[in-house]
């Protein structure tokens, strides 16, 4: 089945807005990346479907630019706090569907909440999280926050543990995790179902609460 593709309006190119940008064309997805400053666009315009030089702090220049005609606006200014309220108050009000905002503070976070933002990103922080746990255990690989508590981890398997199922493991057993699957490679070798013996270096991806995961990687 092929994935579905839809019209992406980022806005502010800076190094977090650009990496995004270039990763949804890359998905082949229409993305119209939008700057104030020429360096960014110019440096996008062979990337991206459409790269236009406009303030998104002008409603009329984003509607020009086809922010209206976008399914998802990504606000993605970084520096200038009234550049990026207005940006995301003129994506509701050009009627984008679905908005998602970076904040660069809590306080921040909250008034993008309050004006619209379906989700609110700050990047430092969530990946400060990610790598602080990353650093904490040296077998983990990924660290991923689903929401209600949960998150999905994946953890490599180390050779100590070479040869075991899952299960014995005490996955779904003795402890409250599901396993998602197996990846050996870039081949998927095995789901909770199918319970696969493991090999040295599987990447093993777990759904679970934080309490549970810290209790697995334990035994690693």
């Amino acid at each position: 089945m092929a994935e579905l593709s839809r019209n992406f309006a980022v806005i502010g190119l800076g190094t977090f807005g650009a990496t995004v940008a270039r990763e949804l064309a890359r998905f082949e997805d229409y993305v119209i990346g939008i700057d104030i400053s020429e360096r960014p666009v110019a440096a996008l315009a062979d990337l991206i479907t459409h790269a236009v030089i406009a303030d998104a702090r002008d409603e009329a220049a984003l509607r020009e630019a086809g922010v209206a005609d976008c399914d998802v606006a990504l606000i993605a200014i970084g520096e200038g706090l009234e550049a990026n309220v207005l940006a995301t108050i003129n994506a509701r009000m050009l009627g984008v569907p679905t908005i998602w905002a970076k904040a660069t503070s809590r306080t921040h976070h909250r008034i993008l909440s309050k004006i619209g933002a379906e989700r609110v990103i700050l990047p430092e922080e969530e990946v400060g999280l990610q790598v602080a746990q990353m650093l904490h255990n040296p077998q983990m690989r990924s660290y991923l926050s689903v929401g209600n508590g949960f998150y999905v981890v994946t953890f490599q398997v180390p050779q100590v543990h070479a040869g075991k199922r899952p299960s014995e493991l005490g996955i779904g057993t003795k402890m409250d995790l599901r396993n998602i699957g197996v990846m050996r490679g870039t081949d998927f070798v095995g789901a909770a179902a199918e319970d696969p013996h493991l090999a040295a270096g599987d990447r093993l991806m777990l759904l679970g609460r934080r309490s549970e995961l810290r209790k697995f990687a334990s035994i690693l």
